[in-house]
């Protein structure tokens, strides 16, 4: 039996990362990994498979649509979707075997096979020839991750009915899609095949898209896709899908009552969400329990086992790689010893769409309903110069402020590359920085980001810009 200090099930963005953190504060580590290749959903199937999609989709679009034209660059672009989708999993297969190689140099053995823990102290792995190995281990970090959510009523075949795995690697470019779930990941893919040429239908349970996200935000967000050709079904709830040959058609009734009603595409994308993923894990052995959605319950990342700890998307908190890392480091300090931490009121979220969505902290509809008195500040992108002479005008920033302290509670923002300008805002928040803070930080000119600066001058009511 091999000895460790840390044994890491799971080889995903918070598992490669304890693995990581681990290796370099010098204890013995294993990562154990059953999919084959290191990164997880998130590197093989997730995040960066769509970012690709994403990136590349975009530039046909712009291509194809008149944008090029504007800028005096006269193209007619013919889509190659087999070279598309193979650069897609060349910079995958790259990523992977980038992570296999942070392995070897910070000393973790990667462990190939399905990890289940049998008892304290203990992590079998079964490999893919059926042979098992047994680990021995003074702790055990469960980093197993999520799953898509089924739909009760619709059967996930990955043909014609697809979850987001398969909505990556479709063999032609719909004529009709419908995305069941207006979140991140349906309005990230149905962006990729809208792109491409698909009549994209959204339908979502709610009367709104983006659950969660700051009211404004996300009609402004809304509106943004509709002019794209974006339709939206709001309000509905579906009660099946039936799958032929060269098709699907997706049923539904209106949440508020009415009659029921049929869609038909050629393809069905179900994208309610994800769950943790816990299948065969072995809890029981060392008598953990999981709640009825399946979340394993932590308190600073230990279980309830002696030695059982749990970090990423199969315990509490939103379901992000970014998390997940943050989680795996804190886990690991832990573990050695030092003080590990993660805030959780700054961690923020991003839609990689066009124009792209970055949030973090307090919605206004939060602040309001614990009774905070809050200042907004608002700029829009059609204000910037940097975003004007980019033809890529859309959207705004949104900084909500204490109304005593000025202390930043919140920011929410549509518009080009807020993805990347979030960042300024979480460090700002996490030194506890106020808008005045960042309305008298000296950002360059002509830059989008100077949005970001106009939007924290708006808490005081001095916007420079518009």
């Amino acid at each position: 039996m091999a000895q460790y200090d840390v044994v890491i099930i799971g080889g995903g963005p918070g598992g490669y990362n304890a693995a990581i953190r681990a290796g370099q504060l010098g204890l013995k580590t294993a990562i154990v990994e059953g999919r084959g290749k290191l990164g997880g959903t998130c590197l093989n199937v997730g995040c960066m498979p769509s970012k690709a999609l994403l990136h590349a989709s975009e530039m046909y679009d712009l291509a194809a649509n008149g944008e090029f034209a504007k800028l005096g660059i006269e193209v007619k672009p013919t889509l190659n979707l087999p070279q598309m989708m193979a650069q897609k999993s060349e910079s995958v297969e790259a990523l992977t075997k980038g992570v296999e190689f942070l392995m070897k140099k910070n000393k973790v053995d990667y462990v190939k096979g399905w990890g289940r823990i049998a008892g304290p102290g203990k992590v079998v792995v079964k490999a893919e020839d059926g042979s098992e190995a047994t680990l021995e281990t003074r702790n055990i970090v469960i980093a197993t991750g999520s799953e898509p959510t089924p739909l009760p009523g619709v059967s996930v075949d990955n043909v014609r009915i697809v979850d987001s795995t398969g909505a990556l690697s479709l063999p032609e470019v719909p004529k009709t899609m419908i995305i069941v779930g207006a979140g991140v990941i349906g309005l990230e893919l149905g962006s990729v095949w809208r792109r491409l040429g698909a009549e994209v239908t959204v339908v979502e349970y709610l009367d709104r898209i983006c659950p969660g996200m700051d009211d404004e935000t996300a009609k402004v967000f809304q509106r943004s896709l509709t002019k794209q050709g974006f339709k939206f079904q709001l309000g509905a709830k579906v009660t099946g899908a039936k799958a032929s040959a060269t098709g699907a058609e997706l049923t539904f009734e209106p949440v508020a009552g009415g009659e029921p009603q049929t869609l038909s595409a050629d393809y069905v994308l179900v994208a309610i969400g994800r769950r943790p993923y816990t299948e065969g894990l072995g809890l029981d052995t060392v008598g953990v329990v999981p709640d009825k959605r399946g979340v394993i319950a932590n308190n600073h990342y230990k279980t309830g086992a002696e030695g059982v700890w749990v970090i990423g998307d199969v315990t509490s908190g939103p379901m992000l790689a970014h998390k997940a890392e943050d989680e795996g480091v804190a886990c690991i300090e832990l573990i050695a010893g030092k003080a590990g931490h993660v805030n959780y009121d700054i961690i923020p979220g991003v839609i990689y769409t066009k124009p792209e969505v970055a949030t973090v902290g307090k919605t206004e509809e939060e602040l309001k309903a614990a009774g905070i008195a809050y200042k907004v500040g608002k700029f829009p992108f059609t204000a910037n110069s940097r975003a004007k002479i980019n033809h890529e005008n859309e959207g705004q920033v949104k900084v909500l402020a204490d109304a005593k302290t000025d202390r930043i509670l919140g920011v929410h923002a549509v518009g080009p590359s807020v993805g990347d300008m979030i960042a300024e805002y979480c460090v700002a928040m996490e030194f506890g920085g106020s808008s005045e803070d960042v309305a008298r930080t000296c950002h360059p000119h002509p830059t989008r980001s100077e949005a970001m600066r106009q939007a924290a001058m708006g808490v005081e009511g001095w916007i420079m810009q518009a």
